[in-house]
């Protein structure tokens, strides 16, 4: 069979070829085609070279890059690989390689960047640079803060769902509560969402198999979202906590550096490496690496080592997606995910044969307590990782949901996501037992926000309010709590929302401007912090919160916010050249959207500054086990990363209605081009 490559209406790539390794090579081949700029980013990502087109300020990520070793730890793991997956991850950049020299994007000239050859470990180190900060390994730089200016008794009230930690919905429906006796897996990632899209729509087959899903751009496979016909799986982010950080003591004797631990002092590796900078004098960082791991923090006298899985074990799992292409039950999934190491995922998967699947997949170290929680002594052996915990599995008894709140994945996290999307789902779900894949819409555009009452329920309570006021908490009282984007009230509510935060903000000043390098300042923003923990901090007994929300009604009584809730939560998408989603010669799209952060309909405002959205579904996806040809799908923009291409973001408009389209191209119309790449 010669490798092709025909795509459907909406330009996504369905390719076949005579063999895995063809077809993984095409692969590669196909996703350089599309998205040259963001392969090409990605790989200057996690060797730490962004800085060379990009300037000063993508500085704090390249050093961050370099001294955790992404690119050296990425080489490591690929080195430790088996034969066959070794051939296969090569035979992909091979792809790679072979088109992206001749490639185009607009970026490329507006940076001046030329592609460059890619290694054979650059899939691995692109998976470890998307995920590195993906467990939030930050949050205990921010736990260790509250600690120090406020207590350990304040810990529980941050211990929340963190603040750039990315979500996901995922639902499965067995065949006892569907329409046709089959099951059905949905969902939708939740990432922030950026131009190119993250995810990536595609159709892999070969003699061995045939498997649609969702790919990451610079990985071969389907890692995460696949129908392989008799199988399908989804995942959402375990929220589980397997990187530590440790406050190190160093010492330099002559030309050697040595550190403190369990068992006294012992020599650290160290190096330089030189960073160039577009527009500026190249920056000269040291690599120290101690026996816990890399020396990521090293400012305003705190020197802190991060301990990390793929590290320590030379492993991320990637044996495992060549062989989930080739699962033809939940009894293979199961199996293969025994390999899985980065990041720690929920799974759910179904076969036509009535197999269901909920476990979890990864690696979490076994160690002490307080290395969840925050920065611990490298010295002290209390803290040394002993061991791997189990991964958790559970028996499906009916419709399920996931949706990184406390459940399965409880005993290895610490900060896990507020129950109010996955309660709305399984509610959603046992409203009825003969749901179908076109009623799967119903649920991802669910715009009721469970959370809403922790303010509205306090409203009785006020006195002596104007009567601008109490008209405006009659209001809120009787509101459906749903945050459609035609909804006024939607809006106000977010107002009074946004000014509680801005006044508890004010409480917790002493927390404001803690000194850590500017990769984690994000991290570190209490107004930020304050906006994800409101919940706590509302039900705290320490805190009197009454006067705070009558003094926020009585301000947005006041200014009386009338404008839908559409028109000031819209999308917007991130490009780090700041490059507008649409040409001069479009005419731009209302990206006025529905949800909010606790809705199933999951769209983020920026924490407690404004409603522009930031982080909503990176993709919506419906398996269906009784005929894969009615699984749906849709993603943000498109499945081009060119932009002025016409699939750059003509999914756009679907999915701002919350549409989702045919995910297999024999239920489209062939497009124009549908011709042979």
């Amino acid at each position: 069979m010669n490798p092709q490559v025909t795509r459907d209406a909406y330009g996504v790539p369905h390719l076949q070829a005579g063999d895995p390794l063809a077809l993984v090579h095409l692969q590669g081949e196909t996703t350089a085609r599309d998205r040259a700029w963001q392969l090409e980013l990605a790989r200057h990502r996690f060797n730490g070279t962004t800085a060379s087109f990009l300037g000063p300020e993508a500085l704090p990520w390249d050093t961050f890059a370099r001294q955790a070793r992404l690119a050296d730890t990425a080489r490591q793991c690929f080195d430790a690989l088996d034969d066959e997956t070794r051939a296969w991850v090569t035979s992909y950049v091979d792809g790679v390689n072979s088109a992206l020299p001749s490639a185009e994007a607009p970026e490329f000239a507006a940076t001046g960047l030329t592609p460059g050859k890619w290694e054979p470990w650059t899939p691995l180190g692109i998976w470890l640079a998307v995920h590195i900060l993906f467990a939030g390994f930050p949050s205990k730089l921010w736990r260790t803060h509250v600690a120090q200016r406020l207590g350990e008794e304040y810990l529980q009230l941050f211990t929340s769902e963190g603040p750039h930690t990315s979500g996901s919905n995922g639902w499965l429906i067995p065949g006892s509560a569907t329409a046709t006796g089959q099951a059905i897996i949905a969902g939708d990632p939740h990432r922030y969402i950026e131009h190119p899209g993250v995810y990536q729509q595609i159709r892999l087959a070969c003699p061995s198999y045939d498997v649609l899903g969702l790919a990451v751009p610079g990985i071969p496979g389907i890692a995460h979202f696949g129908h392989a016909g008799k199988v399908a799986w989804a995942i959402t982010n375990a929220t589980a906590d397997y990187q530590d950080l440790y406050a190190e003591q160093l010492r330099r004797t002559g030309s050697s550096i040595e550190a403190l631990g369990p068992s006294g002092w012992a020599p650290a590796s160290f190096h330089t490496e030189v960073i160039e900078v577009a527009g500026a004098d190249p920056v000269t960082i040291e690599v120290i690496e101690t026996d816990r791991g890399p020396i990521i923090v090293d400012h305003a006298g705190q020197t802190l080592s991060l301990r990390y899985p793929p590290r320590v074990l030379r492993r991320l799992g990637f044996e495992a997606m060549p062989r989930l292409l080739q699962a033809t039950s939940t009894a293979d999934i199961d199996d293969i995910l025994e390999d899985w190491v980065e990041p720690v995922n929920v799974v759910f998967a179904a076969d036509i044969n009535g197999g269901l699947l909920h476990r979890v997949a990864g690696v979490v170290p076994e160690r002490h307590q307080a290395n969840g929680l925050r920065v611990v002594p490298a010295w002290e052996s209390a803290f040394d990782w002993t061991g791997w915990k189990p991964m958790p599995k559970a028996t499906v008894n009916g419709p399920e949901a996931m949706a990184n709140a406390r459940g399965i994945a409880t005993p290895l996290g610490v900060e896990f996501a507020a129950p109010h999307r996955v309660n709305r789902i399984r509610e959603l779900l046992h409203e009825r037992s003969d749901w179908s894949i076109d009623d799967m819409r119903t649920i991802h555009t669910d715009t009721y926000l469970g959370s809403a009452h922790r303010i509205i329920d306090r409203l009785p309570e006020l006195t002596d309010l104007s009567a601008e006021a109490v008209a405006l908490r009659t209001e809120l009282v009787d509101w459906d709590r749903r945050m459609d984007a035609t909804s006024t009230t939607a809006s106000t509510y977010a107002a009074v929302r946004k000014a509680v935060i801005a006044r508890l903000t004010e409480r917790f000043s002493i927390l404001e401007n803690p000194e850590c390098p500017d990769i984690f300042a994000p991290y570190l923003d209490t107004l930020t912090h304050v906006s994800y923990a409101l919940e706590n901090l509302l039900e705290s007994a320490d805190l009197d919160v009454i006067p705070l929300i009558q003094g926020a009604l009585e301000d947005v009584a006041a200014a009386k916010p009338r404008q839908p809730w559409g028109e000031t939560h819209q999308l917007t998408p991130l490009h780090p050249l700041r490059t507008p989603l649409f040409t001069p010669t479009e005419e731009p799209i209302d990206l006025a959207l529905s949800g909010d952060h606790h809705c199933v309909w999951s769209t983020s405002p920026m924490p407690g500054l404004a409603d522009l959205c930031i982080r909503a579904s990176a993709a919506r996806f419906a398996w269906d086990l009784a005929d894969r040809s009615a699984s749906t799908w849709v993603v943000p923009l498109g499945a081009s990363g060119i932009q002025g291409n016409a699939h750059h973001h003509d999914q756009l408009p679907l999915w701002l209605r919350g549409d989702l389209i045919p995910a297999d191209a024999t239920k489209q119309p062939p497009a124009a081009n549908s011709a042979s790449d």
